[in-house]
Parts: C-alpha cells; sequence; structure tokens
C-alpha cells in the first residue's frame, strides 16, 4: 500500500512570477554581490562610484549625516523607500506578466544554469523542501520583520535537485537563443538570463512535479522567515497576499553545483607547544610531515599548517563512525577530536581563536596567514559531498557550522520578487 504522504511527496511546485528586474542598459550595475560580502572600503567605493547598485537600497542611508539603528524598523522603512525611488526613476521595472526564469553563472569556464522561480513555503512546512541548517531565532525574526516592511526579497535561496535529463534537455533548448541579459563583472564572472514563455514555463513546471525532494544548499535564515511570515500574517489576520505563499529560489541541478570546504583557522596552542600538540594529535590520526602546502586526497584526511610546517593528518579507523550521517563528516570528526578536546574550542560560532576560510581561498593566502602571526594553525579539509548533505538532510539532522561552501553565489537585485503584489 502506497501512502498519501508519499503520494503527495513526488512532486516540487514552482511558480513564474512577475520579477521586479533592472532595464537592460542599467542591469550590470544594479545587479551585486550581497553587501555583506564586501569589505567595508570596498562597499564604500561602490557606493560612491555607482548611483545605480543595488546596494543603494539595502544601505539607504550612506553618506547621511543621522542614521538609523541597524536592523530596526526605522531601517527597513528607509529600504522600502530607496527601493520605491528606484522603481519611479525607472532603474528597475515589473514584467506585466508571470515567467519563470533561467539564469546561467559561468565562473572560470564553469557553467552554473537553473531557473529562478517562486518555490512553494507548504512544501517548505511540510518539509519537501529539506534542510540541513538550524537557523537563529533571533535572525530569522529579524530577516521576518525586513520582509513584512520592505516586501520583496532580491536574493534568491539556492535549491538543488537530482540530475533529471528532461529538465537538463530543457534547459539546453531554452538557452540556445539569445538571453535577456548578458553581462560580465569585474570578478570576470558572466551573467545570463533567459525570460521563458508561458509554454516553455509550463514544460519546465511539469518537469518539476516529478521531482519528489528539492534541497536547501544556501539560504536557511531567508527561506525559513519567508515562512515565518507567512505565519505571521495568518496570526495577525493581515490578510491575504498574492505572493506570500512561496519565496524567491534558484533551483539548480545537484551534479552541477560546487560544494567547496571551509577551512579552519585556529589562534593559539590552548597552552601547548608545538610537540605536546602533535602528540595529543596522534592518539585520534596518522600524521606526516609534508614537503610543503599540500591539499587532503580525500575524506578522512586533512592537511594541517602548524606555525609554517605542513603535515597530513589521517582519521585512525577507531573514529570513524561511518553509519552516522553527521559524526562521519570530516568538519564534526575535526571539532570532536581535536577542537574539543584538545584546542578547547566548543562553540564554534562564537568562540574567537577560530576563524573560517572558503574553499577559493587559496593556501598561499592562508599560509600567509599564518607566517604574520594571526594564526597558529590551518585546518585544510577535503569537500563534504552532495550524497553527505543530502544523507543529514534526510534523517532530519543539522550539518556542523560552516561545513560547506557552495557556487554558484548569486547576485542581487537581478530579479527581485514581489511579495505583496
Amino acid at each position: 500500500m502506497i501512502s498519501s504522504l508519499f503520494l503527495y511527496s513526488i512532486m516540487s511546485k514552482i511558480i513564474p512570477f512577475k520579477a521586479v528586474r533592472p532595464v537592460r542598459d542599467k542591469v550590470h550595475l544594479v545587479a551585486t554581490r550581497p553587501y555583506y560580502s564586501y569589505k567595508k572600503n570596498v562597499l564604500k567605493a561602490k557606493l560612491e562610484d555607482n548611483p545605480f547598485t543595488f546596494l543603494h537600497i539595502i544601505n539607504p542611508e550612506f553618506g547621511a549625516a543621522k542614521k538609523t539603528k541597524p536592523n530596526s524598523p526605522e531601517r527597513f522603512e528607509h529600504v522600502k523607500d530607496r527601493y520605491q525611488d528606484f522603481l519611479k526613476e525607472g532603474i528597475l521595472k515589473q514584467d506585466d506578466q508571470n515567467h519563470l526564469y533561467i539564469y546561467k553563472q559561468t565562473k572560470e569556464g564553469h557553467e552554473f544554469t537553473g531557473i529562478v522561480c517562486g518555490a512553494s513555503i507548504d512544501e517548505y512546512n511540510k518539509d519537501l523542501i529539506k534542510k540541513h541548517e538550524a537557523t537563529l531565532t533571533s535572525r530569522e525574526q529579524m530577516f521576518t520583520t525586513y520582509l513584512d516592511i520592505v516586501g520583496f526579497n532580491a536574493e534568491p535561496v539556492l535549491l538543488s535537485y537530482p540530475h533529471n535529463n528532461e529538465i537538463d534537455s530543457l534547459l539546453t533548448e531554452y538557452t540556445s537563443g539569445r538571453p535577456e541579459y548578458e553581462f560580465t563583472t569585474t570578478d570576470r564572472i558572466k551573467h545570463e538570463l533567459w525570460v521563458l514563455s508561458e509554454e516553455q514555463t509550463k514544460k519546465i513546471q511539469g518537469s518539476f512535479e516529478k521531482i519528489e525532494a528539492l534541497y536547501i544548499a544556501d539560504g536557511h535564515h531567508r527561506s525559513a522567515s519567508s515562512a515565518g511570515l507567512k505565519k505571521m500574517r495568518e496570526t495577525n489576520n493581515n490578510g491575504r497576499f498574492p505572493n506570500e505563499d512561496y519565496f524567491l529560489a534558484y533551483l539548480i541541478d545537484e551534479e552541477k553545483m560546487k560544494i567547496l570546504e571551509f577551512n579552519r583557522l585556529i589562534k593559539g596552542l590552548n597552552g601547548l607547544s608545538e610537540n605536546e600538540f602533535l602528540n595529543r594529535i596522534e592518539e585520534y590520526f596518522t600524521v606526516d610531515l609534508l614537503p610543503g602546502q599540500s591539499k587532503p586526497k580525500h575524506q578522512h584526511q586533512f592537511s594541517m599548517c602548524l606555525r609554517g610546517k605542513w603535515y597530513s593528518l589521517d582519521c585512525k579507523n577507531s573514529i570513524i563512525d561511518e553509519d552516522h550521517a553527521v559524526r562521519s563528516l570530516d568538519p564534526e570528526i575535526l571539532t570532536q577530536y581535536v577542537l574539543s578536546p584538545i584546542l578547547s574550542i566548543h562553540d564554534l560560532k562564537t568562540d574567537e581563536r577560530i576563524e573560517f576560510a572558503s574553499g577559493v581561498e587559496s593556501l598561499d593566502s592562508i599560509e600567509e596567514k599564518i607566517s604574520k602571526n594571526k594564526f597558529d594553525i590551518a585546518f585544510v579539509l577535503y569537500p563534504v559531498t552532495m550524497n553527505q548533505v543530502k544523507k543529514v538532510a534526510n534523517q532530519n539532522l543539522i550539518m556542523p557550522p560552516k561545513s560547506t561552501w557552495v557556487e554558484p553565489k548569486l547576485r542581487s537585485g537581478l530579479t527581485i520578487y514581489n511579495i505583496n503584489e
């Protein structure tokens, strides 16, 4: 007998929407990386030099003598006002009809191609959109308040789906023509966007109805806050809003996206000498001195730079629990057998002795930080696989903090989702 839940789950419901988009001649000036990804001096320069960047909406008080409190309702009201200014000035326009959109990002020869759409909050709540990360309640509430006031979402949640030949063929066919947008940013990444017709949209929707589940790859707080907004408005009887049942999402084939590692940089040896530290490490790992910098070659192997010297650390079989979705992950193994018991780093989110470097940062850069005495140790990890992420999500477990760096990193302001109309 097939359960009703199983019957319900053999589908992923996505919807077209009327995107608010930059006009064609200004798209390369409007679309931006998220503001938090910029260093302060770079952010200041962009705001000074580019009057069209979406960063002006997110930072509406740039240059103002008096400023409201960050993340306050008053600040969010200013964001809303600046957004309305961009609409009035014709920098942004809303499409007349509902569409799905195909966005392709080409970085260092690798093509990331996926679909921009509305993803179902109902499916999110029923765990048909699967999570692997816990959200902080305070941050989730802040984002919910933000969405309620500004009324739009400009940064898609990255969702992955299992490889599907039918969807792959449609994407290839629909991207064979000239895109609506085509531009390259100063980080040498090429961006292309296609606006799909009604017929093309229906074919894509039909194909996704055969996908059992979607997985959040990046954007747990954004999806949680969208679900929180719908719940809050229902609780407060605030009325119905046309697009509140969905959230802005970017769907990509799990085989096409990239998962890179998050490396750990540590200040101090917790009072141990180098030899004492190495002796403690050898309780759990086979330690070999390396001739120079090197990345790990496989899972359950780490590369360690200890005050300029490089070592490989291979996990002993006694510490590998392959039957457990979380305890088998290298980030968790490192915490349980090195960071916590030897270095007394128990909370990776709050301890000031640890910082993280994504897999896009070079080993030269990591080694330089150690040579300048900013850190004493660096642990370089082997990337977590998508199968490992799915195993954690399917068991309703939580990944360790900073386990994955996922690409593509999407642009803000390219396709804006209007929640209220």
